[in-house]
């Protein structure tokens, strides 16, 4: 199969607000023994994107400073160690950078095959969400069948993962949302109870909700004043993980609880981890959540689709927080 030399992409021109994305030329990247050549049919977008167009998240090293961390499309090309057998092959794919453009190079062992019945679009708006809920949620988090889980922002790409996976593997769902709509949303995906933050104090809620227990996983991507509301929320041996920090990163926090109620409060990224660590992740979701994406008990909701050459105004339909799932360009 022939591809072209260059090809279209999206950068940032410089630190600030979604104007600063242009359409521009590049490469087509090069490929190392391990990994596979991917012609892009779909982008996801998502918050740390954003983040890294603002200047507060660099690409790792090694990696390529066109943002993007998602795709699906088809191999149209392997590496020295790859088998050629590959070639051709429609797949799903998490990567450090490169998402947004035409062609982007992943190390073979960060595909992932496309469940039956899913399309494209739903494809590329899998690995990113799918790989943070399953190692934040499950293996930081230690999510059991029989406790009760609370998402904050429950209907963005991350919040509706968390509640169907949750949902899925026997745990009680609570999501925090900013408007009825949201919360009716959130209902829908299968969250047994729904908090409006405007209207509610969620931590309050929580309490009555668990007849006082409180909340034994957490998964937040607030912090700021958050920080000592889940601690207040949370239940004995309750699990705070944090994944972002929307609402910044200080607070002036009360750590008594940590002690009294034996909390963990942890936290992670993904981007930077190694190409073994999120192969393994891959390996967990394609045994164990793979199946309940091919009997439709989990699939990812959709807000809405922008070509590659208005990557701006999928960025502001993101940062308007208006969205409901998960937000897509078409290369």
């Amino acid at each position: 199969m022939t591809f072209p030399h260059t090809m279209q992409a999206v950068e940032i021109t410089s630190p600030g607000g979604p104007e600063v994305l242009k359409t521009c030329e590049r490469a087509v990247p090069t490929l190392s023994a391990n990994e596979v050549l991917v012609k892009i049919a779909i982008a996801g977008v998502n918050r740390p994107d954003c983040l890294q167009r603002m200047g507060g998240y660099p690409p790792p090293p090694g990696a390529s400073d066109i943002p993007g961390l998602e795709v699906a499309g088809e191999i149209v090309a392997c590496g020295d160690s790859v088998d050629a057998k590959q070639m051709g092959t429609q797949i799903m794919a998490l990567v450090p950078g490169g998402g947004y453009a035409e062609y982007v190079n992943v190390d073979i062992r960060n595909t992932l095959s496309i469940p039956k019945g899913l399309s494209m679009e739903e494809a590329g708006a899998i690995p990113e969400t799918f790989f943070t809920v399953w190692h934040n949620v499950f293996q930081r988090g230690g999510l059991l069948a029989g406790e009760t889980f609370m998402v904050h922002g429950g209907t963005s790409g991350i919040g509706t993962t968390a509640i169907q996976l949750a949902k899925a593997f026997g745990a009680t769902v609570i999501a925090t949302a900013g408007t009825d709509e949201k919360c009716n949303a959130c209902l829908k995906l299968g969250a047994d109870h729904a908090i409006n933050y405007r209207n509610e104090v969620f931590e309050e809620r929580t309490k009555d909700i668990t007849a006082g227990k409180g909340v034994d996983v957490i998964l937040d991507m607030v912090g700021g004043s958050y920080t000592e509301r889940n601690y207040r929320a949370a239940a004995m041996d309750g699990r705070i993980v944090q994944i972002a920090f929307l609402g910044g990163p200080k607070a002036e926090t009360n750590f008594l609880p940590i002690m009294l109620k034996r909390l963990t409060h942890t936290g992670s990224t993904l981007r930077a981890r190694s190409i073994e660590f999120k192969a393994q992740i891959a390996n967990e979701l394609q045994e164990k959540v793979w199946p309940l994406i091919e009997s439709g008990k989990v699939k990812p909701v959709m807000d809405s689709s922008f070509p590659l050459s208005e990557a701006d105004k999928a960025h502001a339909r993101m940062e308007s927080s208006g969205h409901i799932g998960k937000i897509i360009l078409k290369a």
